[in-house]
Formats: structure tokens, C-alpha cells, sequence
């Protein structure tokens, strides 16, 4: 039966992977997202970082015991390194089981230090595939970064929640003036500056990375400093090291509101989210445009499958 099953997702995945990796050569990509819980027996995501797979296995009720699962995860193993033709040692797994806070995706799950360095836009970043939960490069944002690099020339730049700080990398390599990189970690602000010394940037009058919980570090900002904000915080998050829980239904008019007020007439917000259910607040929002960019920036290898919102404010 599991053989059956197994060479059902082969085909399945062949077929996936001729399609894809068209595509991504003729965009050249070499990090997209190759498949997504496709068939109900394979709930796993698989991520491509160059001549490397990430496995992300969703949890759920298999019904399967700690061995036919083995069996089963190896089965998988076996057969991502067989289509893609790479080693089975290259083809990294993971569990993603649903976030109790924001602060636990800053643990690490392992300690293997395996990091190294992708391509995406003409710039080298640092991922990761064994030691934390996400990788350090979130590919569903790829053509977002790309629109705030296109408008970064000569702009003052905020990025808030920032995470490894990709969007920043991208500012600056658009020309920004000055870019500001916020996050709660100092993990993940490590990871932003080792991403800016990849990429040349070393300017530190003209890049500056700041820990800081957001919500608290908002209300320092004075008004009008900056042209262009990324902000994509998390759904939730109680962590340790904030003062005040965020829940982003709840909180997200007052924090773009307070965000429109540090940024100049004319410039822009981009604002993001993966909470499933939100609804944007708008006619409370004090912004002179509100575009809802979700579509437009839904990359080829996320068609249909995209669980995130995004949207292109103007103050």
C-alpha cells in the first residue's frame, strides 16, 4: 500500500517539478516553492533553496504508528531526492505544527549551524534548513521586495518585524538613503547584518538595526521620517520579552495608524499579514490610498495556494 502511495506522489511531484523549474529558469529563480500538501497523503510542503530541499511535514492525525510514520517519512525522503536528483542528506525535514506565540519561532529546533548562501534578485542571502523553524528567507514575499527595492532610491526606509532582514537588503540595494531594520530578536538581527556585509552594505550612518518590540518602539518614532515602512508582523505574539501581547485583528488599526503618522505625506506603507481570517480595518485607517496588492504580489510557485494578505498604503 505504501509503495502504491509512494509512487503516486512521485509521478505527482515529476509532473510538478517539470512544470516549476521551467518557470523558475525562465524568471531566474533558483528558491521557490516546488509543491504543497498537492495529495492528502503527502500533507508537506517542499521549498527549493538552490541545490537544496526544505520538507515541511504539517502536522496532523496520520493515524500511523511511530514506525509505519518512519517509514512513511523516509519513503518521502526517498523519493524528493529522486526527482530532484540531488542526495538524500540534501533534502532537509521539518515539522510545522501551529505557533503558540511569536516567540517560538526564535527557538532553535536544532543546533547543526548549517547555514549558507542563496541567490534571489541578483543578491546573496543566508538561510538556514536545519536549526529553526523557518529558513531566514520567506519566498512568498519575493515579489513584494522586489516592488520596495524599485522604489527605494533616495527614500528613507523602515523595516518593522523585520525578521533576517530581507526587505532591508533589498532597500538598500535599490539605492535607499537610510534603512532602519526593527526586530524582537537579536538572533534574527545577527542574521539581517550578516545579510548586509553579503551584499556590501556597511555604511553604519546609513543602516541601522535596532531590538526592539515593536509595539513599544513605534511610539519613540517622530513624524514624517521616513518615505517607505515594510511592516509584516506576526498573527499573535506574547512573548517574554514584550511588554503587551499583539494580536493583529485586534491591534492592527492602531499600529498602522501610529506607523501613517512617522511617514511623510505621499510616502508608503506596505503592509502584510498570514492571519487567515483578518479584515482590514480600512475606513479607520487615516491613509489617503489603500491598495489591496495580495494578488499582485502572489509569486508563480503560490497561485492558489497563498495564505497571506498584503496591501500598498499611501499617507
Amino acid at each position: 500500500m505504501l509503495a502504491e502511495k509512494l509512487l503516486m506522489f512521485q509521478n505527482r511531484l515529476q509532473k510538478v517539478y517539470r512544470h516549476r523549474s521551467k518557470q523558475a529558469r525562465r524568471l531566474g529563480i533558483t528558491c521557490y516553492r516546488l509543491y504543497d500538501r498537492d495529495l492528502p497523503e503527502f500533507p508537506v510542503s517542499i521549498d527549493l533553496y538552490g541545490t537544496r530541499a526544505c520538507m515541511s511535514e504539517y502536522r496532523a492525525k496520520h493515524h500511523l504508528t511511530p514506525e509505519e510514520h518512519m517509514e512513511w517519512l523516509e519513503g518521502t525522503v526517498t523519493v524528493v531526492a529522486t526527482v530532484l536528483q540531488i542526495p538524500e542528506e540534501a533534502v532537509y525535514t521539518k515539522e510545522r505544527r501551529r505557533k503558540t506565540d511569536r516567540f517560538s519561532q526564535y527557538q532553535k529546533t536544532d543546533s547543526a549551524g548549517d547555514f549558507f548562501e542563496v541567490q534571489e534578485g541578483g543578491l546573496p542571502f543566508i538561510v538556514n534548513l536545519t536549526d529553526y523553524l523557518d529558513t531566514g528567507l520567506f519566498l512568498d514575499h519575493r515579489i513584494t521586495r522586489d516592488m520596495v527595492r524599485s522604489e527605494a532610491t533616495g527614500k528613507r526606509v523602515l523595516n518593522l518585524f523585520a525578521y533576517t532582514g530581507s526587505f532591508s537588503v533589498y532597500a538598500a540595494a535599490g539605492g535607499a538613503s537610510y534603512v532602519e531594520t526593527v526586530d524582537l530578536s537579536n538572533t534574527y538581527i545577527d542574521w539581517a547584518r550578516r545579510n548586509f556585509q553579503g551584499n556590501g552594505f556597511s555604511d553604519p550612518l546609513r543602516y541601522r538595526f535596532v531590538v526592539a518590540d515593536v509595539l513599544q518602539f513605534v511610539q519613540t518614532l517622530p513624524d514624517h521620517a521616513f518615505d517607505v515602512v515594510v511592516m509584516d508582523p506576526p498573527t499573535f505574539s506574547n512573548s517574554k520579552k514584550m511588554k503587551d501581547i499583539l494580536d493583529i485583528q485586534r491591534d492592527h488599526v492602531a499600529l498602522i495608524n501610529r506607523v501613517l503618522q512617522a511617514i511623510r505625506p505621499g510616502g508608503v506603507l506596505y503592509f502584510s499579514t498570514n492571519a487567515r481570517r483578518f479584515v482590514l480595518g480600512e475606513t479607520a485607517i487615516r491613509a489617503q490610498e489603500i491598495r489591496d496588492i495580495t494578488r499582485a504580489t502572489t509569486p508563480f510557485d503560490f497561485e492558489g495556494k497563498l495564505q497571506r494578505w498584503c496591501w500598498r498604503m499611501v499617507r
